[in-house]
Parts: C-alpha cells; structure tokens; sequence
C-alpha cells in the first residue's frame, strides 16, 4: 500500500536526506559527492516535505517552501518578472522531486501529486513554482505545468522553469473528488441516478409523492403535522421560531446552548426579538436539568428551545428528560432534530415544534426542510411568509422539486434498518485502533463520532483521498475532527481509514 503524509520525525529527515544524495548527486549530478551519503538542502527547515510509503518504507518525496528568495529567483531573477501579476498574490516552490528508481511507477507519482493538489489547495497557494528536470517535461506537462522561463542550468543538468496554477488543476482536482472517502456529517453522497426532475409540483404524480413523504415522515416522527420546506436546517429553525413568536409573541422563553449550534440557534432566536434567557454551557458540557428547572420556575418559562443532536461535538443532549420538564411545567418544547432525526428512534409527539433536513442521517439530497408540530398553528400577519408555519399547514404552497421528493422517499424506506445500520457503524468506530488509540471524546451518537488530538492524522487523511470532517473554524479552534457514519459506502471507506491508521501509527509510535 502506497501512502503519503508530511515528514515530521528525525527518522524521515535522515531518510530524506538520503533519497536526497541518491538523487542528485549519484543520479543528477548537480551536487559533489561526499562520504556521509547524505544531502541535506540548504532550505530545509523552511521546507515542508511531502513523503510517499510503501508500507514503511520511505520511497519518494517533494517539498514545498513559501519565503523568498526561492531557488528558481537565484536562476532566472524574481519569479514575478515572468508571471501574470493574479498568480503572484501567494507562490509558494516546489523542490526536490525524487522517487526511487525501483518506484517510479504511475502509483507513486499518481498519489504524491494528489497529495501536493490536496496541500496546495488547503494552504490558498496562488501558484506554485518549479525547476522541472528536462527528462521529465512531459509528466509534468500531464499534471498540469508549464513552462513560464527559458531553460536553465548546465548541459548535463537542466531545468524548465515552471508553473502550477489553480485552474490548472481543477481538472484533476475534480477527477480524484470521485475517488475521495468521505466522512462528512452531510450533505451525503448519492449512490443513484437524479430522477423526476421534469415533473411539475403542480401535477397529481407530484402531489401524491409529496403526500407519501409526509406520511414516512409522520410515521418515523409520531407526530401529528409536518411541514415540507425547500430550504437547510437553518431555514426549518427560522420557521420554528416563527411559530413561536406567532403564539407566543410576549411570553418568556429559554434557550440552552452547549455547541455552535446551540449558539446559532440562540442567535436566530434574538433576531426574532423573542423574549428569552439564554444558558450557555461550555461545548459538549452535559445540560444541569435541576439549574434549568429552577430557571423556569423563577422565570415562568412557557418556551424551551435547544439542539438534540449537536454536531459540533457530537453530543446527544437529554430529549426525554426536558421533554419530561416542559410536560411538569406546560412549557412548549422546541427541539432542532437536524442532526439527530433518523439516527435513532424516538417521539416527537410531545413536542411544539422540531426540525429536521433531508441531507443527514437519513441520507438523502440536502435540499429539504422538516418543520414537525402537533397544534394547528396560529396564523399571523407579522411573519413572513415563506417562514409562517401557517402557510404550510396541511398544504404544498410553493415549489418543492419532485426529484428531491423521490430521493427522500427512497431514502425513508430503508427505515427502521437504518437504525440498526448506523448503531452497528458506529460500534465499528468505538471498537477500532482510532478510537483505542487517539486522543478521544466520549462525545458521539448514530450520525458522528469526535476526536482530539488527532490534527496530525487529520493532515495525513487530507493527502490519501479521506474528508474527515474537520475543516469548519469551529472545530479548528478546538483542536477537533470529526468522523461521520452516514455516507452509502462507510463500511469500505472505513477499513481504508483503519488500514491508513495502521501505517501511521507504526511511524509515529
């Protein structure tokens, strides 16, 4: 197996070193022998160095540097005098482009480049640069560079100054996306063909698709209504808050926040100009039903909003205990259900309001709003009206694409297996060497598991065609990555990432 990740150990350096010398000074004479048979580059602490492994064995390499002067500036001048004034906003160089003889096959080069692609693009690099070896002007041509200088150095060991630009690499950018192992917490891969797009709303087929939908969702739900919305979860939240601004214009509510989307959910609450306490607890804290209780009694709480499922963290939150509480005091329930409908079963009879999404745990085309409820809503002037839960009230008002309806209806009747399906990958995660041996979380529920102290192995997965889920500033500033169960081909997926893993932890201890 052929793998790659950036060199961090005192080993790899040495065996770079190594590769180095074999490279150019016994293959390339560009520099002078010497007794060490090592070759240690004059910028190497400025490098960053991309590795290829078969197994563990170190078998090729690249490095990239971004401080001037470059290399290439030593031989034909400032870079800049050469290129387009857009492609020099941030440059950075590639150097030391070595394979060893016995790997220089389409393999090795094929996964260093996708890795180079995969650090270029995460870094914001405008263009990168290269002194490309003659003999290899036309593989270099294949991946997308090209000569932007005369040809430079001795006879017996010349290069080609040349350019790697963003567009130029799209093509192959959007090539290996096919190939990428994703583990995203949505939106989530489709496995068939988009069908039913020329089908009006407005026709009868159209309206006895949309009617079977709400029936599995009412179904899965137990609830009484639900509301169909072409929007995200966060446009469902906002229909949600507007019923209870509708019927409760005046009367004080609560909503708990423990992750970014408690705190967004907060923050569409105060734009609604609703009345209400906020209780922040510290991301993935357990919520302090006995403090909540005395907040209600002491404030006369008559609603309650907050996320079931919150994803930043991965923390389940207590559906059944607040529901339990809101029933004791006759508080309408608000729960965000985006994140946690369709990864497990439960009620939602009780409840004022929840939301859910078509894109999540149960698996189909993002693109579609939940709004459950089980009082027929009041109507009122002052809200919107895509956003009034009245205008949706047993009824399709607007355009809700027939092809989303017929995904998400495929998706719905592969309930209740997919309760099974998800618990079983999600024991596969809890059971594997990641989770034995990472710096961990307790945090996970059916739809995502979360780690720390795993930001180095996040890079490594970066650079082998895996998407972990770690990318968003909310979990960069956490030192967080997440990784997610609901994709069609996890089980596949996974034994790669178990396998990677396996590599990776033989290096690095």
């Amino acid at each position: 197996m052929y793998w790659t990740k950036i060199a961090t150990t005192e080993k790899e350096f040495e065996q770079i070193a190594r590769l180095n010398y074999e490279t150019f000074v016994e293959e390339i004479p560009q520099h002078k022998e010497n007794d060490t048979h090592r070759l240690v580059d004059r910028f190497h602490h400025e490098n960053t160095y991309i590795i290829v492994y078969k197994e563990a064995e170190l078998v090729g390499m690249v490095a990239f540097r971004a401080i001037r002067p470059f290399s290439l500036d030593e031989k034909i001048g400032p870079v800049e005098h050469h290129l387009p004034k857009e492609l020099c906003r941030h440059l950075c160089e590639l150097r030391l482009l070595a394979v060893k003889k016995e790997h220089r096959n389409g393999r090795v080069m094929l996964k260093l480049f996708k890795a180079l692609y995969a650090y270029f693009y995460e870094q914001d690099f405008s263009a990168c640069v290269i002194s490309g070896t003659t003999r290899e002007e036309k593989m270099y041509k294949q991946i997308g560079f090209t000569q932007f200088a005369p040809t430079v150095g001795p006879k017996e060991a010349q290069y080609l100054p040349m350019v790697l630009t963003k567009e130029a690499i799209h093509t192959f950018r959007h090539r290996m996306l096919k190939e990428l192992k994703t583990f995203y917490p949505g939106p989530v891969k489709q496995t068939t063909a988009i069908s039913h797009t020329e089908l009006s709303h407005r026709s009868m087929d159209a309206t006895m698709l949309y009617q079977n939908v709400q029936r599995q969702l009412l179904a899965l739900a137990d609830s009484r209504f639900v509301a169909t919305i072409v929007g995200s979860g966060t446009a469902a939240n906002e229909v949600m808050l507007g019923a209870v601004k509708a019927t409760c214009p005046n009367e004080p509510g609560l909503v708990l926040s423990n992750g970014e989307f408690g705190e967004r959910l907060m923050q569409q609450a105060r734009n609604w100009q609703l009345s209400f306490t906020e209780k922040c607890y510290k991301w993935g804290e357990a919520f302090n039903l006995e403090e909540l209780e005395h907040i209600i009694k002491e404030h006369d709480i008559k609603w309650l909003a907050f996320v079931h499922g919150e994803t930043s963290t991965g923390t389940l939150n207590p559906f059944n205990e607040l529901t339990l509480l809101c029933q004791k005091y006759d508080v309408k329930l608000c729960v965000d259900c985006i994140s946690s409908f369709g990864t497990h079963p439960f009620s939602l009879q009780d409840v004022f309001c929840a939301t859910a999404v078509s894109g999540k745990a149960i698996g189909a085309l993002s693109g579609l709003a939940f709004v459950f409820y089980n009082e027929a809503p009041i109507a009122s002037d002052h809200i919107p009206c895509y956003v009034n839960l009245s205008t949706y009230h047993e009824k399709m008002p607007f355009t809700v694409p027939a092809y989303l309806l017929v995904n998400t209806f495929a998706a719905l009747e592969q309930y209740p297996a997919r309760f099974e399906a998800l618990q079983n990958r999600l024991e596969s995660v809890l059971t594997s060497p990641i989770y034995k041996h990472s710096g961990l979380q307790t945090w996970h529920y059916p739809i995502i598991v979360t780690f720390v102290e795993m930001e180095d192995f996040y890079t490594c997965t970066q650079l082998n065609d895996f998407a972990l889920h770690g990318a968003s500033r909310y979990l960069k500033q956490r030192g967080l990555v997440q990784l997610s169960i609901i994709q069609p081909t996890f089980e596949k997926d996974f034994a790669a990432l178990v396998q990677l893993f396996s590599h990776y932890k033989k290096l690095i201890g």
